[in-house]
């Protein structure tokens, strides 16, 4: 029990160094020219509001990350292509196929830790949500409000259930330890959604919050497939969902509200048999 102690702590350890990788592509400034125009942000055909200016639903002035996240191609690079690769890999590497392959991984693991098992994935993906909230206790630095940053979190979630429960169904395939529905890491998808979301609302005010998020969400699925819960494809698979749903859910959300809140009023109106009535306005 020492052993998978030591070995636990070891690993999350090489996840922080090892697993950033999609932090430092979503980190990395991009260079950019600045124009007159970039002193301007369009929210309607008719109006601008300079790109320091608080909307309803955003708790501090637009970053560039928020100019830019209803960009097409910078979601494409930034989102699709990454999640792509990760699931395209792990879709090949199924069973003995790739140079480093699923079975290669598990008979690794056979023979070196054949009697590892741990609990902390478990709670390991889970561990960025409680800093979410201290965040938000004692930081004046992320993106929204706490009610959007929750509704923005339980979309992403409920959208990563719906392709990974699925997913789970269609392919049926069993797990190292012979249960049921292996691909994709249920696990591993919600780690990488919540770091992917960390990484969304903490990344202007350090780098080492997604770095740290991200970590330990990889940490997640090494420790997926030690504890013989799932193989290595499995893994890549849900990571690359979970970062493709928290994506896709802030590249719809800028889409409907160009960078800040729904921008709604309530008015009185008349209705046409002459009774009063109440109108709902939604500007996108």
């Amino acid at each position: 029990m020492k052993l998978n102690k030591l070995l636990t702590v070891h690993l999350l350890w090489v996840s922080v160094m090892f697993g950033p990788a999609a932090a430092v592509a979503q980190v990395q400034p991009q260079p950019k020219k600045v124009t007159r125009t970039d002193t301007l942000k369009v929210i309607s055909d008719d109006a601008f509001i300079p790109p320091d200016t608080v909307l309803p639903g955003q708790k501090k002035p637009f970053t560039e990350s928020q100019r830019l996240e209803a960009d097409n191609s910078r979601f494409f690079k930034r989102a699709v292509i990454p999640a792509a690769v990760l699931i395209g890999v792990g879709v090949y590497t199924t069973g003995g196929r790739g140079i480093i392959n699923s079975q290669d991984v598990f008979d690794y693991r056979t023979r070196v830790f054949p009697e590892f098992a741990t609990n902390a994935d478990d709670f390991l993906m889970l561990a960025p949500l409680a800093a979410l909230y201290g965040f938000n206790l004692v930081s004046s630095q992320n993106r929204h409000e706490l009610s959007r940053q929750t509704l923005l979190l339980v979309s992403a979630g409920a959208l990563t259930s719906a392709v990974v429960w699925p997913v789970k169904g269609l392919t049926d395939v069993d797990r190292p330890n012979g249960k049921p529905h292996a691909f994709p890491s249920g696990h591993t998808a919600y780690a990488f959604t919540i770091a992917t979301f960390m990484d969304k609302e903490f990344r202007h005010k350090s780098p080492w919050v997604s770095v740290v998020s991200y970590g330990l969400a990889g940490g997640t699925g090494v420790l997926r497939v030690l504890n013989n819960a799932h193989w290595m494809s499995d893994v890549l698979a849900g990571a690359g969902v979970g970062i493709l749903s928290v994506n896709t859910v802030y590249w719809i959300h800028a889409k409907l509200t160009q960078g800040g809140g729904l921008n709604t009023a309530v008015v009185p109106v008349m209705l046409p048999n002459g009774s009063p009535g109440v109108g709902f306005h939604m500007q996108f």
